[in-house]
Order: C-alpha cells, then sequence, then structure tokens
C-alpha cells in the first residue's frame, strides 16, 4: 500500500484513511498476505510506520520525482503482487502484476476546482483519470461520490464503494496544555477554503460560546483571527488549536458541546464520524455525502448559509433535549461504520478480482 500520504505536510483526512486502512489491512489479512508499506525516498520515514504493517519500503526516487515518473507512465511498480493507493497518487499498472486499485475521494476538482490551486486541480484531474484507465478497481467512500464519479469518466473497471471505518482514539490525555472552555464549537480539519471555516466563523458572531478550531493551514492564507476581527468577534472568541496528537484531540472532541462540519464539499466527512462515535451533536452542511454519512443523525444546514448555521448551532446549545437525541442517534450511526469492514472489502478487490 502507498503510505506516502503519512509523510505529507499536512496529512490531513487523507492521512487519518492510511494510517487506519493499512492498521485494518493488517488486522484482517487473508492467509498468504500481509501489506507492506510504500513511500517515495525520505531521509527519515518514521511518520509512515504502521504496527502490524512491514516497511515502509523507499523507492528510489523523492516524491516530487516518483509522481512525474508514474505521471509519464513509467513502469516503477511498489513491489508485490497487488496495490492499494489510498489517494490518487498511484503507479500505472503493469502487466504481469495482479491487480491495483486505487482510492478516489472525491470529485471536488471538477465540481468545486475554486477550493483547490490550480495545480492541484490539474494533478487531480490528470491522476483520477489515469486511475480510472488504468486501476483494475476504483474504491470511493460514499455512493455520492460514486455517482459524480459516473458523470465524469468511464472507468475500465468497477467503482466500489467502501465507507470508511471509526478512529479508535487512545483514552483521552487527562492534563491538557491548554484550558478549555466549559462550552464551546469545536471544528476538525484542515484550514482552507473548502472546509467552510470562514462561514462558520462569521456564523460565530451570532453563537454566545467560543469556537475552537483543530487542524493545520492549507492552501488559501485562511486566517482565523484575521476573520474573527472582521466579523466584531472578541479577542478569544476564536481559538487555533493546530494539529494536535490523538489523545488531546479525544479529549478536546469529548469535551465539545457541539461539533461544526461547515464544508462546501466533501467525500465522506471523518469529522462527523469522528464526532458521533463520541456522543457529540453534529450540525454539518447539506453536502450529499455528509447527509450520506450522518444518516439522519445529524442537525442539517444549507452550505454557505451562516444564518441558519448559527441559528442550527444555537438550537443545539440551547437544548439538551436536542443535544441527547442527537448524541444518542449519532453513536448508533457511527457504529455502523468500521475499518476492519473497510480492509476486508479492498482485501477482497485484490483477492477475488
Amino acid at each position: 500500500m502507498i503510505a506516502e500520504q503519512l509523510l505529507a505536510p499536512v496529512p490531513g483526512g487523507t492521512g487519518r484513511y492510511t494510517a487506519e486502512l493499512l492498521s485494518a489491512l493488517a488486522e484482517t489479512a487473508p492467509d498468504g498476505w500481509r501489506p507492506r508499506g510504500v513511500v517515495a525516498w525520505h531521509t527519515d520515514v518514521e511518520a509512515a510506520r504502521v504496527e502490524g504493517v512491514s516497511g515502509p519500503r523507499r523507492l528510489p526516487l523523492p516524491p516530487k520525482a516518483l509522481i512525474a515518473a508514474w505521471q509519464a507512465g513509467l513502469p516503477l511498480w511498489p513491489g508485490g503482487a497487488a496495490v492499494h493507493a489510498p489517494t490518487p497518487l498511484a503507479p500505472p499498472r503493469v502487466p504481469g502484476r495482479r491487480t491495483l486499485s486505487v482510492t478516489v475521494h472525491d470529485t471536488v476538482p471538477w465540481t468545486h476546482p475554486e477550493t483547490l490551486t490550480p495545480r492541484g486541480v490539474r494533478w487531480h484531474r490528470s491522476a483520477i483519470a489515469t486511475a480510472a484507465r488504468s486501476a483494475t478497481a476504483l474504491v470511493v467512500p460514499t455512493a455520492a461520490v460514486a455517482a459524480d464519479l459516473a458523470g465524469l469518466l468511464t472507468p475500465r473497471a468497477g467503482v466500489h464503494v467502501v465507507r470508511h471505518g471509526v478512529t479508535r482514539f487512545p483514552p483521552p490525555i487527562r492534563t491538557l496544555p491548554f484550558d478549555l472552555p466549559e462550552r464551546y464549537v469545536l471544528a476538525v480539519g484542515t484550514i482552507e477554503p473548502r472546509k467552510g471555516i470562514d462561514v462558520l466563523i462569521e456564523a460565530m458572531a451570532e453563537v454566545p460560546v467560543p469556537l475552537l478550531l483543530v487542524g493545520q493551514p492549507g492552501w488559501g492564507e485562511l486566517d482565523p483571527s484575521r476573520l474573527a476581527a472582521l466579523h466584531g468577534l472578541p479577542p478569544g472568541r476564536v481559538r487555533q488549536l493546530g494539529r494536535l496528537p490523538d489523545d488531546q484531540l479525544a479529549a478536546v472532541l469529548r469535551a465539545a458541546s457541539v461539533v461544526a462540519v461547515p464544508s462546501r464539499a466533501e467525500g465522506f466527512g471523518l469529522p462527523v464520524l469522528e464526532a458521533m462515535a463520541e456522543g457529540v451533536p453534529v450540525v454539518h452542511t447539506d453536502v450529499a455525502s455528509l447527509v450520506e454519512v450522518a444518516g439522519e443523525a445529524g442537525w442539517i444546514v444549507p452550505v454557505g448559509d451562516p444564518g441558519a448555521l448559527a441559528s442550527a448551532l444555537r438550537d443545539v446549545l440551547g437544548s439538551s433535549e436536542l443535544a441527547a437525541r442527537l448524541a444518542e442517534a449519532g453513536l448508533r450511526r457511527a457504529a455502523r461504520f468500521s475499518w476492519a469492514e473497510a480492509a476486508s472489502a479492498v482485501w477482497r478487490l485484490h483477492t477475488h478480482p
């Protein structure tokens, strides 16, 4: 399995997916099979080591050269009889090798190109189109992505919906290196335009609790502090915690009053599931994939509507009955998702092609 995303400067949700799936592949490996991580050439590959997974094996090219080589169709096979690429960074299939499956997380390069850099749009469109021509199977996380993809490309092989699982957080840390407010809205994800953080901050001008943001800055130079000041929020009402280790994230997540997922576009939306699995009520936009993942357990608002988002957050914060109902529904919904099931589905693509 290509594990390069674990070494990315901003691993994001695809980094979480890569780590969780690799671990689950090791736990569910069929007889005679074992997973091995593969990365480009890096001096330090420690972040790509996953318990139960051999490697990572380092290929002889650094990341940019490896990307260029695979884009050019050079047959630099990562090894093994079968390869799963958890992002569109994938090798061309080599004749005689068994199978190549590639995960396509979303169709944002076509449906919402303004939320990516121009270079990112070009690369993702090219990489996904190449995977559609070359791979023996495409994996998508939701039926919504499958439907979008069907209108854009004609893959040579099947498109398989394989849902993500629920993150297995460690016990939360007892003493955090920062203080938490008694009540707060939480948002988790890369700080970039697609995540709708600008809409959320505008909404928070009408919500009487602090907003905590967990995640690394992405592209787009989105400045939460500047946006908070622009919308008249006093200092401290929007706090950026950056990327947190899992034990700290677990503590911050479990203490949240409500998790907001204001994304403009998503392929799955792991923060929705992570919050629900911890019994935290969720308010999310009406993006098709988020609605699919949340089922009827989330409080839905229109994309890009700060007034509706503020109203929904106030409703949840102001009603312990509503918050409890959403939390209970979320727990039931999250219980239906499993990384072991996801890994078993990926194994089947290779053992029964």
